[in-house]
């Protein structure tokens, strides 16, 4: 009887052939990175990013039973992350700025990364409206493709290739104005 149960069981929790759940506190320890980190783009505070992403799994606890696999975990708290983060970023309407003395100093050994220059990227991303820091950060930060983003935000793919190429465009402009207000333009 017990083999059957676990047979059971085993059958159900891999719904159509997916992995089974995790534990939710394997789910949060695996997953807390992503969620902290999509809050952390959108909001530039810490101690704000960090109580986003414990709403965020506080509502996962909420809704865990309604989680149906892996995959669909992620989806769900990129997704709800996203728009816990525009929400918050809207209610705030202000840009955090980093200073020098935030940023930290560069070292000789410091090659392939640039502190400066990620910090002033960040900022620029940051700069943007709502919508096109989101398609962004979802794009090139969580690396996911163009129909999961459509999904993730309930937008048309080709709203979000819209929105990626307007944000590119924005950042562009903003980087060659600064560019060419430093070399004397």
């Amino acid at each position: 009887m017990a083999v059957l149960l676990a047979a059971t069981t085993s059958i159900a929790a891999t719904r159509e052939g997916q992995a089974a759940l995790p534990a939710f506190a394997t789910a949060v320890e695996m997953h807390k990175a992503m969620v902290y980190s999509i809050a952390w783009q959108f909001l530039r505070d810490r101690v704000v990013a960090d109580e986003l992403a414990q709403d965020v799994f506080l509502q996962l606890h909420k809704n865990w039973g309604r989680i149906e696999s892996p995959t669909h975990l992620i989806f769900w708290l990129r997704k709800v992350a996203t728009h816990r983060a525009i929400d918050a970023a809207r209610k705030r309407k202000a840009h955090a700025e980093t200073s020098l003395e935030e940023t930290d100093e560069p070292t000789v050994l410091e090659r392939v990364h640039d502190s400066f220059l990620s910090s002033y990227l960040q900022r620029m991303v940051a700069s943007l409206p709502e919508k096109q820091r989101s398609v962004i950060v979802l794009r090139y930060q969580e690396e996911m493709e163009l129909e999961e983003i459509a999904n993730v935000l309930g937008m048309n793919v080709s709203t979000v290739k819209t929105q990626i190429s307007r944000a590119l465009y924005l950042l562009r402009g903003k980087v060659s104005r600064r560019l060419g207000k430093g070399n004397g333009q």
